[in-house]
């Protein structure tokens, strides 16, 4: 160990992390819960992370894992225990639901041994939320919920079948892990009416902004969308991330077959990927890309014209999608097809790096898209906002340190277990 690490603030703290997804996964909170764990072990801290089986965003087991039903890896100086669960290839509240009780199954009756000086959850998993908690009330240590997403507002607002019925299991759930923590982490300021609403005193929400994960770009722009055979004069409109019902990513592939001079790249992974390569039949003008690898994904971004985020209308106060922060680093344009009261349209329009269009607007889509093609200085221009942001906000050492404060005030007030 280093003589930093022996000097750090969280030395010889027994720390575990509970979190769904974690690496080798590379997009959504996964990145997030393994940099989190690994900065605390980098620290001083003996920290251990109780996760499941690599799964996001293709939901569907990676092959090093399939069979495995329980395993430890040492990760960046982080003891990884993971736990065998169901994955459901197909979203319905029900698969989802048994989604969740597995974690929760094998989490709870197999969890890390020793005892921790405080835990801390990820939380869009409800079950990742309902272990922390729990676990935390049988050590008697405090217990430190991160909300990156609403499941309660997400079951009501994503669209999934079944969804309505399953909100209020959901809240519920939700209202059981946050109510009792020390104090709870929310990444926007978005979600505090809503943690608020769940039962949680507002003097102990704090807010911890995600930030970016990935390096910014380095390749040759022209060399990448050469590589990719994608013209210098066709305007490049590029998703990255999950295709989930949330995302409506259906208005792309409709805007595509409005303007055939467009090239729309959906480039990722997610249950909605065939549903929408099968929308796409016949359009010679969308391409669906595999996850970049962490080293070329920034470039692969960088050599878009326009980057897309997008939601369904109904989806307003339960999530900000992670991918902006990659987004930003990138240097492009960032087109969000999203509700204008939500915390997504809030922090675009925040960073000054992109324009906001109704959502499930193909028309008003493809009229922005034109508009960065005919005046691209505005587009260097509004792309060059991103970075600028990154570097005031959303920084890797800016958002840890928010963390270690978050962290330090939870063990030095000393909050024993949560309250019930």
């Amino acid at each position: 160990m280093s003589d930093g690490a022996r000097r750090g603030p969280f030395q010889d703290r027994r720390l575990l992390v509970v979190s769904t997804n974690y690496a080798p996964e590379v997009t959504g909170i996964g990145p997030y819960a393994t940099q989190l764990a690994e900065h605390w072990a980098a620290s001083g801290a003996r920290v251990r992370a109780l996760t499941g089986m690599p799964h996001y965003p293709a939901w569907q087991l990676e092959e090093g894992y399939r069979g495995v039903w329980r395993t430890v890896e040492i990760r960046g100086g982080v003891g990884v225990h993971r736990r065998r669960h169901y994955v459901p290839s197909r979203q319905t509240a029900l698969r989802r639901a048994a989604f969740e009780a597995s974690i929760l199954a094998t989490g709870l009756t197999a969890p890390p041994p020793g005892r921790p000086d405080a835990v801390i959850a990820q939380m869009p998993s409800l079950a990742g939320g309902v272990i922390g908690a729990r676990l935390a009330h049988r050590h008697r240590v405090p217990y430190l919920p991160v909300v990156q997403d609403l499941m309660g507002a997400a079951a009501a607002q994503s669209g999934i079948r079944g969804g309505g019925r399953a909100a209020a299991v959901a809240a519920a759930a939700e209202r059981y892990a946050l109510r009792g923590a020390a104090l709870v982490g929310v990444i926007h300021e978005s979600f505090v009416p809503g943690v608020t609403a769940l039962g949680v005193d507002p003097g102990r929400i704090r807010l911890v902004p995600n930030w970016t994960h990935v390096h910014g770009p380095t390749a040759d722009r022209a060399a990448t969308r050469a590589r990719f055979g994608w013209a210098a004069a066709t305007p490049v409109l590029l998703h990255s991330g999950n295709m989930g019902l949330k995302q409506g990513l259906e208005v792309l592939i409709d805007t595509a077959r409005l303007a055939p001079d467009i090239r729309v790249v959906l480039m990722g992974d997610g249950n909605q990927r065939d549903a929408l390569r099968a929308r796409a039949e016949g359009l010679p003008n969308v391409e669906f890309l595999e996850p970049a690898s962490a080293e070329e994904f920034p470039d692969v971004l960088a050599a878009a014209d326009v980057l897309a985020v997008t939601q369904r209308a109904s989806v307003l106060d339960m999530s900000v999608p992670s991918k902006l922060t990659s987004y930003f680093v990138s240097g492009r344009p960032v087109l969000a097809s999203v509700a204008d009261e939500g915390g997504t349209a809030d922090e675009v329009r925040r960073s000054g790096a992109g324009v906001l269009v109704a959502p499930e607007d193909p028309a008003a889509l493809l009229e922005a898209v034109r508009k960065f093609a005919a005046d691209p200085a505005r587009a260097d221009a509004l792309g060059a906002e991103g970075p600028r942001y990154v570097a005031r906000h959303l920084s890797r050492e800016a958002g840890l340190a928010r963390f270690d404060e978050l962290l330090a005030e939870v063990l030095r007030d000393g909050q024993g277990g949560p309250r019930r």
